[in-house]
């Protein structure tokens, strides 16, 4: 069976520049397959460490954090040869948000000619979706509002929450054993805090998160000096063989 990991490409909130933007990929064979969220440090990640435009991506959300790289992946994805347009695996609720951050400027090109969506197979999803035989399953988050965020789970290999407040409800069912979620030393409205962690979450659970989305590097420490896997950027995990699964049959 093929070996499958993840990588952090950043582990940064949205001040934390230096720890890089938020955003993982799920390697095969150490070869990226899906690179989620795509933010300006990410996507300059990502092309250090692969060397080309990434076949497929998954957007949580739209905070520019997360989504401010698509310009220059636009002119990428148009321009390089051969043209290949990735794969975009996008919420449904999450499009109309996407095209007003970074699809409706006029003109995607000065001189005309092309739209901006061209670059890119765009698929709207619901709950799942399939790429290159794996089953993904897709569920809302808690952050900044309804229907605006979602997080990401390989069923038996990895959960990754996005931005998000504690959701216990929505964890509870998941037995992955590995599951990256937003984590600072403090939370807030949007994001969770270790002590809102340690509030919601069963012990079980909390051993098998991997912490990321915190404010600086000494933050970092600190919640790994409270027992704690932090995840640090260019930083890579083995995962657990994907369950078997078949679509859902009608």
């Amino acid at each position: 069976m093929s070996g499958h990991g993840l990588r952090f490409l950043g582990v940064g909130n949205a001040a934390a520049v230096e720890l890089g933007s938020a955003s993982v990929v799920l390697e095969r064979d150490g070869k990226p397959l899906l690179l989620v969220d795509c933010g300006q440090e990410a996507l300059t990640a990502y092309l250090d460490r692969y060397n080309d435009a990434p076949p497929a991506l998954f957007i949580t959300h739209t905070h520019l954090d997360h989504v401010a790289g698509f310009e220059r992946l636009f002119v990428k994805a148009w321009f390089d040869e051969p043209r290949r347009a990735p794969k975009l695996f996008v919420p449904a609720s999450v499009i109309p948000l996407l095209h007003q951050r970074v699809g409706s400027y006029p003109n995607a090109l000065a001189e005309g000619g092309v739209n901006f969506w061209d670059a890119f197979q765009v698929i709207p999803v619901g709950d799942h979706f399939w790429l290159d035989g794996l089953r993904f399953e897709v569920f809302e988050v808690r952050h900044h509002a309804p229907h605006s965020a979602y997080g990401l789970r390989l069923p038996g290999s990895f959960v990754f929450t996005g931005d998000t407040r504690p959701i216990p409800e929505v964890l509870a069912g998941f037995d992955e054993p590995l599951i990256a979620h937003d984590c600072a030393l403090s939370g807030n409205p949007s994001h969770s805090g270790i002590d809102d962690l340690e509030r919601e979450y069963p012990r079980e659970l909390l051993d098998r998160l991997l912490l990321y989305h915190y404010a600086s590097a000494v933050d970092g420490e600190r919640l790994r000096e409270r027992g704690y896997a932090v995840a640090a950027a260019g930083q890579g995990y083995d995962l657990s063989p994907p369950s078997p699964l078949v679509d859902d049959v009608t």
